[in-house]
């Protein structure tokens, strides 16, 4: 991919694709194309057709998704899986049509079986059963896998797919029940501080681990298999897409207390042995992407006080939904 390529982002407003948005600017990328939902329906077909027969781009990233935590997944299922593979159909397939030159299609370390052993590894796709209460996305994001991989088998497409674990940063979505459970509990501590709360209540037992990388180390990885990383690369190894991940997990005990420690708030934490914990452990094999290349760089600590920080400046104006 060359600095003067025709670039596409689907979900440019998301916390995903404005981190991709930040980097390739930062890196010299200058013709970047996006567009805003009253411009582009990504659930239309004739749309998102009409769109790229307008706009000839070289490549596309689909950063754009219908997304949220355990209880949002659980509770919206049907819209989880309808909306995500409407979305992902119009753009591969349009981008297909029109002769894009590159794909990049973004989905989540949800897509793996809920007992797969640990580390895991991209191989271990459609092994057994996936976790109950993400299971429409999952299986969304499965098909959006399957549909890049077939693409190239058929057409010699070169649409790849990166399989990101846990992200936060910037412009996540920090709404208390529907969000992801770093963003949710930072909210919840920062509240509990302001309020003086004495005890903030956190889902599950606490004992289930999960892998959180920042959303700037993710955009570094997705820009680098832009520029390094081809469908051959990926398919020859009899895989259908790369992990993303930091390679270490922690508790949402110690989760929680870290985020505690971060916000400055002295209160007790206890646990809703009631709410579910989902999987277990969910810790992302990354090392076919670290033999290409990259790594992470944002250490778990460091970034939850940068996002702790652009979570108070842009606290009034918050994506919470």
């Amino acid at each position: 991919m060359n600095k003067n390529a025709k670039i596409f982002i689907a979900g440019h407003n998301g916390m995903v694709g404005s981190a991709i948005m930040r980097n390739l600017s930062s890196n010299g990328y200058k013709t970047i194309y996006f567009a805003d939902r009253q411009h582009l329906d990504l659930l239309n077909q004739q749309s998102v057709d009409k769109w790229f027969k307008e706009n000839d781009v070289d490549v596309v990233i689909d950063a754009a998704a219908k997304v949220g935590g355990i209880h949002s997944n659980n509770t919206y299922r049907a819209d989880f899986i309808y909306e995500n593979l409407q979305i992902q159909n119009n753009l591969i397939n349009s981008s297909h049509k029109h002769g894009v030159k590159k794909l990049l299609f973004l989905g989540s370390s949800c897509i793996y079986p809920k007992f797969a052993d640990q580390p895991i590894k991209e191989e271990y796709l459609l092994t057994s059963p996936l976790e109950y209460t993400n299971e429409p996305y999952a299986i969304a994001k499965i098909a959006g896998i399957k549909m890049c991989e077939s693409y190239y088998k058929q057409h010699g497409c070169n649409f790849i797919s990166i399989m990101p674990t846990n992200l936060y940063g910037p412009n996540d979505n920090f709404h208390p029940d529907n969000s992801h459970v770093l963003p949710a509990l930072l909210r919840k501590f920062h509240e509990a501080k302001q309020a003086i709360c004495s005890v903030v209540n956190v889902w599950g037992t606490g004992k289930a681990k999960r892998e959180f990388l920042h959303v700037d180390d993710l955009a570094k990885a997705a820009v680098f298999v832009l520029e390094n990383v081809d469908a051959e690369d990926i398919y020859s190894k009899n895989i259908s897409h790369l992990n993303v991940g930091s390679g270490e997990d922690i508790s949402i005990a110690d989760l929680a207390k870290t985020i505690s420690n971060t916000v400055m708030y002295e209160g007790e934490i206890q646990f809703e042995l009631n709410k579910p914990d989902g999987t277990l452990r969910k810790l992302m094999d990354n090392s076919r992407i670290k033999s290409f290349g990259w790594k992470p760089t944002i250490s778990l600590e460091e970034g939850l006080k940068s996002t702790y920080n652009w979570y108070r400046a842009n606290e009034d104006n918050l994506r919470s939904f």
